[in-house]
């Protein structure tokens, strides 16, 4: 699933290639078609992301909402475009003044719906704090975090705790504070929490500018190769059995919560 700095990285895409301007929005495939002639015509006047969540505002005050979820994803092209390939859930086309004709191609979301305003404050409301979001409050995820008996790798992946961090950067920012992610919450240091927020908000930035996860320090970044081609080096993250970058124990691997979970024994002690 994309965590969130895809997500900011779209919202940036979008805002600069399609905000200001009218949009036109279809559902070739159909199954976004009522919501599609809600927005198609008006004006995008801003595109941001909360977290995991891409919200796309309109003139009129409609607001659609995508989650891409584990499949969903946007193909971008210049216009013209050629006719959709696949099921496109949205496509949207714009030609903002001064700006070159922009189209993307939407496809397989999670969630893909046009709410209104309240809706999108319940919405946030629900969240907790995106690392990528200027005033952030790192606070309101510590007051949550420290009151709770569950573990901190399952805490870090709970949007309502912290929104945007997924799989790779809940399992790499433990590793590099040396935190075993089965550490009760109550057991957590105001002073470790403030070091992994700030240590979040530095990669995700990276992330944001660069398009990819970079979570290996310099030093460290030698020996085996990403665990896929197209994917980032990483200290545990899908590394089972291999050995640790810093210490040579093999990285180990289970399931927490229903999901894949990968630290290492010695240099994340219990």
């Amino acid at each position: 699933m994309p965590e969130g700095h895809t997500l900011h990285r779209l919202a940036r895409l979008h805002q600069k290639r399609l905000a200001g301007g009218v949009v036109r929005v279809s559902s070739p495939q159909g199954k976004f078609a009522a919501g599609a002639a809600r927005v198609d015509g008006h004006v995008l006047t801003r595109a941001e992301a909360w977290g995991k969540h891409l919200l796309h505002h309109y003139d009129s005050g409609l607001v659609v909402h995508v989650h891409l979820g584990l499949y969903g994803k946007f193909t971008e092209s210049e216009l013209p475009m050629g006719e959709p390939v696949g099921q496109v859930r949205m496509r949207m086309l714009g030609a903002p003044d001064g700006q070159p004709g922009f189209g993307t191609d939407l496809r397989g979301p999670t969630a893909c719906e046009v709410l209104l305003a309240p809706e999108v404050e319940a919405l946030t409301d629900r969240l907790g704090p995106d690392p990528l979001r200027r005033g952030a409050d790192p606070d309101r995820a510590w007051r949550r975090i420290h009151r709770s008996r569950r573990p901190i790798g399952a805490l870090l992946m709970d949007q309502q705790v912290v929104a945007g961090v997924g799989n790779v950067y809940r399992a790499e920012v433990l590793f590099r504070h040396h935190i075993s992610p089965f550490r009760p919450g109550t057991a957590l240091s105001v002073d470790e929490w403030s070091a992994m927020w700030a240590d979040l908000v530095a990669l995700m930035k990276v992330g944001v500018r660069v398009g990819k996860m970079v979570v290996v320090r310099p030093e460290d970044d030698h020996g085996a190769p990403s665990y896929a081609a197209d994917r980032p080096r990483t200290y545990v993250y899908r590394r089972k059995g291999e050995p640790c970058r810093i210490c040579g124990t093999p990285v180990a691997h289970t399931v927490l919560e229903a999901r894949n979970l990968f630290w290492c024994p010695t240099c994340q002690p219990d």
